[in-house]
């Protein structure tokens, strides 16, 4: 631990990192401190701060910048959230209050709010859906042999997909399939449908001289809609921040950002020795060292989830530099995370 002298000036160099992007020299942080001292204790105590590996140096007669274990102490044990100003209270609100159709419009609408008010990639993954019920099944004709998959969930959600049929599949077979599924099928959670109860269908399908091939759609679409939806919005951003000159270097980031199921298994895991705050107002914050793709080493990750009571739990998370304004940056999700959540409840109360 740090005496509070140290952790005075360590906190002073981060926030005027931050905000210029120079390293902090001593009289610059002495100019700054909430105590008198001279400059050559300020000094002393930065070579601590640097031979403790808080600080660096990027040249021998520069001042000092954060270490990643430097930000890492900082977010341990120094930083203190601030609240978002009454303006982007207010743009929230008026974004997140548009007309929205379904669950999935919200959360990608969450995800571009969150990248405009931080020029920072920004993602947004909705609510578990295991707990959604089916309310209908259908499959519409859109060409002489194309169709299009439609299954509806209690929530609101729609998923479809466009298949192409065989040329001997008869449109009074594949109605007899629609019935049958549904017969099976509305009024089950999303997380019952399971290979035994499809296998039964398939037999029925077949028995019945149903179009068996309506069960292939009928997997594809209820695996689209049971899987977790992760948005990114503000890819572009990553530019702003990306320190390489190797072009593909920048091609294998752009790779990483776009496997976004990648993203939510590999980066967004909850640990609790990352996380920033108190109570229910915890962030997780991981830093460039501690991400698990060396493309990140000079950004962090702050991610939150966010709870919809029976509906589930959703995840929140913004990727930006390291030397990000990390008080603002964890006022600001925690604020939004709620917002997200009202909105969310007061989209399935519609559905009761």
């Amino acid at each position: 631990m740090l005496t509070e002298r140290q952790e005075l000036i360590l906190k002073t160099i981060i926030k005027d990192f931050t905000q210029m992007h120079e390293p902090v020299g001593s009289k610059t942080v002495m100019s700054q401190l909430p105590i008198k001292v001279s400059s050559a204790t300020i000094r002393n105590e930065m070579a601590a701060l640097e031979e403790a590996g808080l600080l660096e140096k990027t040249h021998s007669s520069s001042g000092r910048i954060p270490s990643t274990r430097g930000y890492r102490y900082y977010l341990d044990h120094l930083i203190n959230p601030v609240q978002v100003p009454s303006s982007i209270y207010e743009k929230i609100g008026y974004q997140l209050n548009q007309p929205f159709h379904q669950v999935n419009e919200i959360v990608q609408e969450a995800a571009k709010i969150l990248s405009d008010l931080t020029d920072y990639t920004a993602f947004a993954a909705g609510p578990e859906t295991k707990d959604v019920k089916i309310t209908g099944f259908r499959i519409v004709p859109i060409s002489s042999y194309q169709v299009m998959a439609i299954l509806v969930t209690d929530d609101g959600n729609v998923k479809n997909q466009v298949y192409t049929l065989p040329h001997n599949a008869k449109a009074e077979e594949i109605e007899k399939a629609v019935d049958l599924i549904n017969s099976h099928l509305v009024g089950k959670h999303l997380s019952e449908i399971n290979s035994s109860l499809l296998n039964e269908i398939s037999h029925q399908l077949i028995n019945r001289s149903s179009a068996p091939q309506v069960l292939d759609l009928l997997q594809d679409v209820i695996k689209d809609a049971a899987s977790e939806q992760m948005y990114v919005d503000g890819q572009i951003n990553l530019l702003n921040n990306f320190e390489s000159n190797d072009v593909s270097q920048l091609k294998s980031l752009y790779e990483l950002i776009d496997h976004k199921e990648d993203l939510i298994s590999n980066l967004i895991d909850f640990n609790p020795e990352d996380m920033v705050g108190k109570g229910n107002s915890k962030i997780q914050v991981k830093l460039g060292s501690e991400l698990p793709s060396d493309l990140l080493k000079n950004y962090s990750l702050l991610t939150a989830e966010y709870s919809v009571g029976k509906y589930g739990k959703g995840t929140i998370a913004l990727l930006g530099p390291t030397n990000m304004p990390y008080s603002q940056m964890i006022g600001l999700l925690d604020y939004f995370r709620d917002e997200l959540a009202k909105k969310l409840l007061d989209y399935y109360g519609r559905f009761k």
